[in-house]
């Protein structure tokens, strides 16, 4: 049995997909020249022993398939958001199920594999790293988006949506290892369930970046001006963004297992094994989102406990503060009475030592509340 040549190499160059650019489209596919063609379709080629066969140029979906039943080989289609007339040509194309040509179309679905008579319909998370230069309480931490991923025996159709996660760049590289390509569409579909989980891994490294400079934030002295319990609001919208990551991760889990556990006729042996690699990688991503959820938790409750504590802090010295007016005040009230009969009042020293009195009482009531730390 021969041996893939650097596997991870192929599919794997950098942990922060999101920082790389993409080079420019390898014989993009170019809607204008037929005007038959969908123009959701972002490129579509033939490949046939593992290098793509670049006549005729730009196959239209239709041709391409014609291509490959009359020539051997696999169809690669890629198409970003397509519309249901649009993808509608294709579906008949390849005999697309109905039920997964609609969560193709209309997205927003949660990460599945399913199978349809000889096709596997795949749905994949992506998650991209929104770059904010400060944490805020309405930063955006994590931008979503999916790829719906349709593999048979000699195709493999993907569908794209949002603005993240292109295959451009990850179809350059496949095609730079013919052998790998040759193992057919099961390797196109390990290498896209790798790139989208890689890019789970750098995403994690840069949200636990954040959560670290939040929990230094949190436990360090407060800015002046700046109250105690101020964090609450980027904390709680730091955890809705790790809930959204970790909607994205969680339920891939089970599909990547059973890629990887159960044999497939649609998935090469050889190719099934490296399946474990990426459940994995997913399943320690999966720990660290569990565990950023947790320590979110954690933060917000330190948080809203220092903010607490802080109060009682203020309604101490407010109390005591309001201990010491009250000598002064009980003294002026009880001499501030008009009765004709009161002692001292006709003292010459009475207005000084009234007045010592007070000082004195108040000084010691002072020391008493500082020494146990109310002041």
């Amino acid at each position: 049995m021969s041996m893939i040549r650097d596997l991870r190499a192929a599919v794997r160059p950098s942990l922060r997909p999101s920082l790389r650019k993409n080079s420019a489209p390898y014989n993009a596919y170019d809607p204008t020249r037929d005007p038959s063609a969908s123009s959701a379709v972002v490129d579509c080629a033939v490949y046939r022993d593992g290098r793509r066969l670049m006549t005729p140029a730009n196959p239209t979906p239709h041709g391409a398939m014609l291509q490959v039943r009359e020539e051997g080989g696999f169809a690669w289609i890629g198409l970003h958001e397509p519309t249901e007339a649009e993808f509608a040509g294709i579906a008949r194309e390849f005999g697309l199920h109905p039920l997964a040509v609609e969560d193709a179309v209309h997205a927003h679905q949660r990460p599945k594999l399913e199978r349809y008579d000889d096709t596997l319909f795949t749905v994949f998370k992506t998650i991209h790293y929104v770059e904010h230069a400060e944490l805020t309480a309405t930063s955006e931490v994590v931008e979503t988006g999916e790829v719906m991923c349709f593999t048979g025996r000699d195709f493999v159709i993907t569908v794209r949506h949002g603005g993240q996660g292109s295959l451009r760049a990850l179809r350059h590289r496949l095609q730079d290892d013919p052998e790998l390509l040759a193992k057919g569409p099961s390797a196109v579909l390990h290498a896209i369930a790798d790139h989208v989980v890689d890019g789970y891994i750098a995403v994690a490294e840069a949200v636990q970046d954040d959560i670290d400079e939040v929990e230094i934030d949190v436990f360090s002295t407060p800015a002046k001006g700046s109250p105690r319990g101020s964090d609450a609001g980027r904390i709680y919208q730091l955890k809705r963004e790790v809930l959204e990551f970790k909607r994205a991760v969680s339920p891939l889990l089970r599909p990547m297992q059973l890629l990887s556990e159960r044999p497939m006729r649609l998935i090469d042996p050889d190719i099934q094994k490296y399946f474990r690699d990426v459940a994995d990688h997913l399943a320690r991503v999966q720990e660290e989102v569990l565990g950023f959820d947790e320590l979110l938790n954690s933060i917000l409750q330190a948080n809203l406990a220092q903010a607490t504590v802080t109060q009682n802090e203020d309604m101490r010295k407010i109390t005591s503060w309001a201990a010491i007016i009250a000598v002064p005040t009980m003294i002026c009230g009880v001499y501030g009475m008009n009765f004709d009969h009161m002692p001292e009042l006709e003292w010459k020293y009475g207005y000084p030592l009234v007045l010592g009195v007070i000082g004195v009482v108040c000084f010691s009531i002072h020391r008493i509340l500082k020494r146990n730390g109310w002041l």
